[in-house]
């Protein structure tokens, strides 16, 4: 036997009966087998070394282009949502790969400026924007170079229903629990590192039951997600409404009306402008992104394009589409 095949048998022994498995993965293009991984480790391998992924660390997550090193970034609030969601999965015998591969591509598709990109790509592009369908489209469509990276039908339906959709593996599922537990601890550790909130403005009644630091609110939420079984998929219910409050809580405080969004409608403006600059200079695109024009549309090729931007590069490239520099005479 393959190290793979051993490893496949291995998931046959181990997952619990409802975990996904490896052998039963399917992808669009049949391809030969890997002697050493699983399909799901391929994938999880190719997402981790996509130009999609790289460009994540220069991607807004709450802060747009905070000054210091600790803020998060798109990147590692993958990364956390990662670690979290292979620990839920392990300790409920799913599949920790499928698990690790939804983790690491959910927000491939990502804007620059995070949700504040989001809302003017999807105000200005005829075919709405949702960062959850472009993820699907950046591994499917645009990655090397128009070829995709054939990633399994499992992992892309995990990556798309992330957001609100349920999906078609307890791993997809499972992975949509740790975006939230993820975002909802970390963007509250960034906003008190960034002076907007205090440990003590916190919902008492939920400190008091998820815990009074960000390690033990994660702590709290992991554990009853486990402890609460594959069969519901969720929080216990007293767990549950805490976190919703939570939720609210921050959305209220910090993802509105809050210093942290101060900078948002400048950067909606930036995309705005870049989007009406390539819709009519479509001859500007890199040849990759002409290729999508004509494959698709013009419209869908270029938000392609920019929403595949990171922060530092949208802002770079509207500085020279936009701002006037000094002639040197020399």
């Amino acid at each position: 036997m393959t190290p793979r095949e051993q490893t496949e048998l291995f998931e046959e022994t181990i997952l619990c009966p409802q975990a996904c498995l490896a052998k039963d993965a399917r992808r669009l293009r049949a391809e030969e087998p890997c002697p050493y991984r699983t399909a799901f480790q391929r994938d999880r391998d190719r997402i981790l070394h996509s130009s999609a992924f790289r460009r994540l660390k220069r991607k807004t997550q709450v802060f747009l282009s905070p000054i210091g090193d600790h803020y998060r970034t798109r990147m590692t609030h993958t990364l956390e949502v990662s670690q979290i969601a292979r620990t839920m999965a392990r300790a409920l015998r799913l599949n920790e790969d499928l698990t690790e591969a939804i983790a690491l591509g959910h927000d491939l598709g990502h804007s620059p400026f995070g949700h504040a990109g989001e809302a003017a790509l999807n105000e200005i592009c005829p075919h709405g924007y949702r960062h959850y369908e472009q993820s699907v489209r950046v591994v499917h469509y645009i990655e090397k170079n128009g070829r995709g990276l054939n990633l399994t039908q499992q992992v892309k339906n995990g990556i798309v229903c992330h957001t609100n959709r349920i999906a078609s593996t307890l791993e997809g599922n499972l992975v949509r629990l740790a975006d939230r537990i993820a975002y909802i601890n970390h963007d509250i550790d960034d906003a008190i590192r960034g002076g907007i909130l205090r440990e003590q403005d916190l919902p008492q009644d939920c400190t008091e039951l998820l815990g009074h630091s960000k390690s033990e609110r994660i702590t709290t939420m992991i554990s009853s997600v486990i402890e609460h079984g594959i069969e519901s998929m969720d929080m216990m219910p007293e767990i549950r409404k805490a976190h919703d409050e939570l939720h609210a809580f921050l959305y209220a405080n910090v993802y509105s009306n809050s210093l942290a969004k101060s900078e948002d409608s400048k950067a909606q403006m930036l995309v705005k402008r870049l989007y009406a600059h390539f819709r009519e200079h479509l001859n500007e695109l890199p040849r990759e992104y002409m290729d999508l024009a004509e494959r698709f549309s013009p419209d869908r090729a270029v938000c392609d394009y920019i929403a595949g931007m990171s922060d530092d590069f949208a802002i770079r490239l509207y500085e020279k589409l936009y701002v006037p520099r000094s002639w040197d005479v020399r």
